[in-house]
């Protein structure tokens, strides 16, 4: 619990809220209808991709810039931040996610707000496969994230921020046909909190995580496996304190800084 104790901690639980709320604000309010005709999935995509990339370039150095409960989980599952710090993110996260939805809520006309971009299924995709989907484009990202914020990389090229940004927008231009590209559990949770309608709302919830999992799994112990013991991984996860054991140094569970600019 020491954790509580720091001020470098309650910043990172701060930047991941106010990440996420301009996420989603930026994010849903580029995928508001405001003329009849199709919605440009290109415009929605590229808001959503150059959204994130940003705001990783914004509070990355702070709390790893997560903004997303997928990402978070997968970080948990890969024993690379404490399951104390992984709670509090992902409640940051959400109640981020409701106050910028919110926000957008409130300044946007109401005969353009509709279902406030709510994830939909495309009519004839089933639950099932928009699962399979919702698992795929999630883990296609969070391999993404992994080999970007990876600091064992020597000679990293790009931008982080960029890299992140792409991947996300490759994931809305190909899933926004068939759910609406949830990839994000807040992301999705906002607008059906503010509109109560949570049809089919647990697809874009288990996809999602179970779609990061699998990518933590595939990166971390298969594709670049981290050599750590099993007290390592459960020194981790607990949150242990530096030097708080025989004087040696421990984990202390904090996120991996990124290194956001080119290289």
């Amino acid at each position: 619990m020491w954790e509580l104790r720091s001020a470098s901690f309650w910043r990172a639980i701060f930047a991941e809220f106010f990440a996420t709320l301009f996420y989603v604000f930026f994010g849903l309010g580029s995928s508001l209808r405001w003329a009849p005709g199709p919605l440009h999935v290109l415009q929605v995509a590229l808001a959503f991709g150059l959204a994130l990339s940003t705001l990783v370039q914004a509070v990355g150095h702070i709390s790893g810039a997560h903004i997303n409960p997928a990402v978070t989980f997968a970080f948990l599952v890969g024993s690379q931040m404490s399951l104390l710090r992984a709670v509090c993110y992902m409640t940051a996260q959400l109640l981020g996610a409701v106050a910028g939805a919110a926000v957008l809520y409130s300044v946007t006309p109401p005969a353009v707000r509709g279902n406030l971009a709510l994830n939909t299924l495309h009519p004839g995709v089933s639950v099932g496969q928009a699962t399979v989907v919702e698992i795929f484009l999630t883990l296609q990202f969070v391999l993404c994230v992994f080999a970007t914020y990876d600091e064992r990389r020597n000679g990293r090229l790009g931008s982080v921020a960029l890299a992140v940004g792409f991947s996300l927008t490759l994931g809305h231009l190909f899933g926004m046909y068939y759910t609406g590209a949830g990839m994000n559990p807040a992301r999705s949770f906002a607008p059906a909190i503010l509109t109560r309608n949570f049809t089919n709302h647990w697809v874009y919830w288990v996809g999602p995580i179970i779609g990061a999992g699998l990518g933590s799994l595939l990166y971390d112990f298969l594709l670049f496996p981290r050599l750590k013991s099993v007290s390592e991984r459960l020194s981790v996860l607990k949150g242990t304190k530096p030097n708080d054991s025989n004087g040696q140094p421990e984990s202390t569970g904090e996120p991996v800084e990124l290194k956001t600019q080119a290289l």
